[in-house]
């Protein structure tokens, strides 16, 4: 009985593999052409280009860049990264369901894609493109 204390603490410890190694936030650098842009995101940060913000691993967001008049948009999503897939696994081998979980919740399997999020003034703004309408409705 004395042991099983110990070793249920240690399971627990060691089961947010990610969260341990890869921490709740990232880096996300912005850049623009020319430099100087003027960047904010839905989730209340802002900077000039170039800058770095550290961002939350699970929060997805919009960046708006502004300069000289003109404004663009970026669509930042997360995505499983290389890392947090091998946390993963290492979570399921042994047996850190209760890591699963923390990693999870914490966002520490994930990163922001774009990285960096590049804005380019010197081109003509991208063309949105229309919502396509499903197939098969009438």
């Amino acid at each position: 009985m004395k042991i099983i204390l110990p070793l249920a603490l240690t399971g627990l410890v060691l089961s947010g593999c990610a969260t341990v190694t890869r921490g709740k936030n990232e880096d996300v650098m912005f850049t623009s052409m020319p430099a100087g842009a003027h960047v904010t995101t839905t989730n209340g940060y802002n900077c000039t280009t170039p800058c770095a913000l550290k961002m939350k691993r699970k929060d997805k967001f919009v960046a708006t860049f502004e300069r000289d008049g003109k404004t663009r948009q970026v669509h930042v999503k997360t995505i499983v990264a290389d890392g947090g897939g091998a946390a993963l696994v290492g979570n399921v081998l042994a047996g850190g369901v209760i890591g699963i979980g923390v990693d999870a919740a914490s966002g520490a399997s994930l990163n922001h894609t774009p990285n960096p999020v590049h804005v380019d003034f010197t081109r003509p703004a991208p063309v949105a493109k229309p919502a396509e309408e499903d197939a098969g409705t009438s």
